[in-house]
């Protein structure tokens, strides 16, 4: 190495000696150093040369991209070399590691994945794992994997865990492991000893006061993020006129370093640079930041936790810090994840104090009160115990076996839920083993939900997809005010211009999507991608996130919980959707990200999971018997669609009980049919139980045996009414009494003049109505039921007019007609009136 190295005056160097030993001892350690010791740094290089490394590589794990690339040029300058050759990277996005590096910094995930490919890590000699306080998932991850291949088949892996603040007792028993199982050794660095003086800017607790935040000493992180722009922007300003050095502000996230910055630019001298400096900037931005302003300047940076650790800001000597850090919270309930600003740890304070105390006496302003600070917890809450578990899921699975051992084990509940996630992505079939879906998901720098759909849909849309979503917005603004829809993204991102893009991000997530196709080896063709696709390609990662709409801007997820939309927004018209983004709110969550689907998008996708539910229902609209067949998905309902029903059983049941509820009104009662009805009823009401009861109790009582069997090609109420009333009314009577209706109570009365009219059997009494000249001749009166009932005869002029109403024609005769002759004679004096009509011949209707 060259002789920078020996020239750097870096805290930690006291410390290797003791380092080597315990190295060169056993083969795992702990090593606690605190901020600016430079065992980042140093410790890789300080330990290539020794003869248990063998000429072997060291693969040292930085939980941030930022770091990795940092800590990669800090070591080649130290060395003398270039990055690339003694040192090297790789990234997610980016590897720089030639045939002649030994050492070589790497993120989280892809020290996962070379464990993955090849567990025994040929040519490896010591992992080891940088700042490991922060329990990043898959620090934890890589820490139970290395472990578990040192403790089966490469006992000569040497392992190094390093941080700055952290329960060093509880990690030393963790990594312990050697042959007596005792504690890993632990190596403390005293690091340099410049002074910070931490002070206190607590604001006003009463709401509204200046400062707006906390209230008597207790936590209020979320009414604190929503004053934290203004406040730290003051916090800056006054320590720019207080103190000297450059100033570092820590913000929970990208809004509050843009809102932050935007306060500052009209209130700071032009001699101050304010930078902004979080992963989710471009390359460019973030170099930018940690380069020190050129002589005679001042620079403020604005960070995210980002800079807690491992990332060497020079020249600053102020820290601001707002007690604040975004972190995932994982829901079991809703399944979902959501960025929650949260107040950080007491360690992470300490952190990011010292910072300003690297290379001289500094000062931190916190934004919350000493008595607050007390109740903070003492180290932040590990990943593993609050976010969403898939990825950790897959990658146990791809590993095999449940030996792993843990700092802390996954919580079960969340890792259930995140094997159910797996299994509905086709990962994982029902044993909990890896498909070849799965494995090939696995492959892949992508959460599952989004390899899925990679690898499901190979294609130039699902890449682009994947990019958007894995990385921040395209649009610029709040995201509560920006359109939800992904497509109008993936169009951006093709070219299609919008005043809202963020040039730079639409640029990054470009560049993304096609190392994602690369990866995944998918030609990348920017010229045939169907946007209008999206949801349909969204459904692969997002099965459960279908949402259909209710009402306009109100929708339903497949697990039955409620999502919106803003009125406003076009999607909140759309009949379906996939629910990329959501808030994670229990109960009505808000949509942030989605594309819109069709019915048969989803019909084509999930048809194995359709479930049908077939029902008849009487449609009150039509007034006639529909099948209903309505398609659901778990608790999503998408769509009815209504057909004339099959002939049945079913239908035909549907159809009796349709009639039990009109009381048989559906029926079409010919006049005969009812005229039958009426004859029927008058024999069982004159001559007794032996002829049956046909009145509407009876029938509803017999409907099953009378009609039921006459319905079985009957689907409608069309059928009903085609029905043929008289013939099953005869069938009711059978035989004998078939044959003696007619006798008992015929349906007509016959004249003397050859006419015959109807008899009306619908009143108590039988009655006719008769022209009184059509009864001319008659001398005895007419009867039914062989003699004992009288037919009213209602006596009709030749106008067809009532003149009278008798029970006795012959009586009628002899008595009141000769009063109604004279008056029917006057009236119509071309008729013969006979003085006697019972003796009268009648006049037939051939003489006429």
């Amino acid at each position: 190495m060259s002789g920078g190295l020996d020239a750097d005056d870096l805290p930690v160097r006291a410390s290797l000696p003791e380092l080597r030993q315990v190295l060169a001892d056993g083969t795992r350690a702990v090593l606690v150093a605190p901020p600016g010791a430079g065992k980042t740094t140093l410790v890789p290089l300080a330990l290539l040369d020794e003869p248990w490394l063998a000429s072997r590589r060291i693969v040292m794990l930085e939980p941030r991209r930022l770091a990795t690339r940092a800590a990669a040029h800090r070591m080649a300058d130290l060395s003398g070399t270039a990055v690339g050759d003694l040192v090297g990277y790789q990234t997610r996005d980016e590897r720089r590691i030639g045939q002649t590096s030994r050492i070589e910094v790497v993120t989280e995930g892809v020290l996962t994945r070379r464990l993955q490919h090849d567990a025994e890590l040929p040519g490896v000699g010591l992992v080891i794992f940088d700042e490991v306080h922060e329990r990043n998932i898959f620090t934890d991850l890589g820490l139970a994997l290395a472990l578990d291949v040192c403790d089966s088949i490469r006992p000569d892996l040497r392992i190094l865990a390093m941080s700055a603040t952290v329960d060093r007792g509880r990690l030393a028993s963790y990594l312990g492991g050697d042959a007596d199982d005792s504690p890993a050794p632990v190596v403390e660095s005293e690091g340099r000893a410049f002074t910070v003086d931490v002070r206190w800017r607590p604001g006003d607790p009463r709401p509204g006061g200046p400062g707006g935040r906390g209230t008597r000493g207790r936590p209020a992180p979320r009414r604190r993020a929503q004053h934290v722009d203004a406040d730290v922007a003051d916090a800056v300003f006054d320590a720019l006129r207080d103190h000297e050095g450059d100033v570092l502000a820590f913000l929970p996230g990208i809004a509050e370093i843009r809102g932050t910055q935007s306060l500052l630019s009209t209130r700071v001298s032009g001699d101050v640079d304010v930078r902004p400096l979080a992963g989710a900037l471009s390359r460019q931005e973030q170099d930018a930041a940690l380069r020190p302003s050129p002589p005679g300047r001042r620079r403020v940076v604005l960070a995210t936790d980002i800079a807690e650790t491992s990332l060497t800001v020079e020249g600053v000597r102020i820290v601001v810090d707002s007690g604040l850090a975004r972190a995932p919270r994982f829901d079991p309930a809703t399944g979902m994840t959501r960025l929650t600003t949260v107040a950080i740890s007491r360690d992470s304070a300490d952190q990011r104090a010292g910072r300003a105390g690297r290379n001289a006496p500094g000062v931190a302003l916190r934004l919350w009160s000493k008595i607050e600070h007390g109740s903070r917890a003492a180290h932040r809450q590990p990943e593993i115990l609050a976010t969403d578990l898939a990825g950790l899921a897959l990658e146990l699975a791809t590993w095999g076996g449940d030996s792993l051992r843990f700092l802390d084990p996954p919580p079960p509940r969340a890792l259930d839920h995140a094997r159910n996630l797996l299994q509905a992505l086709d990962a994982l079939d029902g044993n909990g083993q890896p498909t070849a879906v799965g494995r090939s998901m696995a492959g892949l720098p992508l959460h599952p939900r989004l390899a899925r759909m990679v690898v499901g849909e190979p294609s130039t849309l699902a890449c682009i997809l994947a990019a958007l979503l894995d990385d921040r917005d395209v649009l610029r603004g709040r995201s509560d005010e920006l359109p939800v829809d992904l497509a109008l993204r993936v169009g951006i991102v093709l070219g299609r211009g919008d005043d809202r893009a963020d040039r730079r991000a639409v640029e990054s997530t470009r560049e993304r999507a096609h190392d994602i196709a690369r990866r995944a080896g998918i030609p990348f063709d920017t010229d045939d991608v169907d946007i209008e696709r999206s949801g349909a390609v969204l459904l692969l990662a997002y099965p459960d996130r279908l949402a259909g709409r209710r009402r306009p801007g109100q929708f339903q997820l497949r697990t039955g919980q409620g999502a919106m939309i803003p009125p406003d927004d076009p999607l909140g018209d759309e009949p379906f959707v996939i629910a990329a983004d959501l808030d994670g709110h229990r109960t009505r969550a808000r949509i942030r990200r989605a594309a819109a689907l069709s019915a048969d998008d989803v019909a084509a996708a999930l048809a194995d999971r359709i479930v049908e539910e077939r029902r008849l229902v009487w449609d009150g609209t039509l007034d006639d018997l529909v099948l209903e067949v309505e398609r659901r998905l778990d608790g999503l309902r998408l769509g009815v669609q209504r057909r004339r029903p099959e002939p049945g059983d079913e239908v035909t049941s549907a159809l009796t009980a349709r009639l039990r509820a009109t009381r048989l009104g559906v029926l079409s009662w010919s006049p005969a049919a009812q005229q039958l009805r009426h004859r029927i009823l008058f024999a069982r009401r004159t001559l007794g139980e032996a002829w049956p009861e046909v009145d509407d109790d009876a029938l509803l009582t017999g409907l099953d045996d009378w009609l039921a069997p006459y319905l079985a090609g009957a689907t409608s109420r069309a059928d009903l009414e085609r029905i043929d009333l008289g013939v099953l009314l005869r069938n009711l009577l059978g035989w004998p009494l078939g044959a003696e209706l007619d006798d008992v109570a015929p349906a007509s009365l016959e004249l003397p003049t050859g006419r015959s009219v109807p008899i009306d059997y619908s009143e108590e009494a039988p009655s006719a109505a008769v022209r009184v000249q059509d009864l001319f001749g008659l001398a005895k009166h007419p009867t039914v039921a062989g003699g004992r009932i009288p037919i009213v005869l209602q006596l009709l002029s030749p106008a067809g007019r009532p003149i009278q109403i008798t029970s006795d024609l012959p009586g009628f005769w002899s008595g009141t007609w000769a009063d109604v002759r004279k008056e029917v004679a006057g009236r119509y004096p071309k008729h013969q009136w006979p003085r006697d009509p019972g003796e009268a011949s009648p006049r037939r209707l051939k003489d006429r």
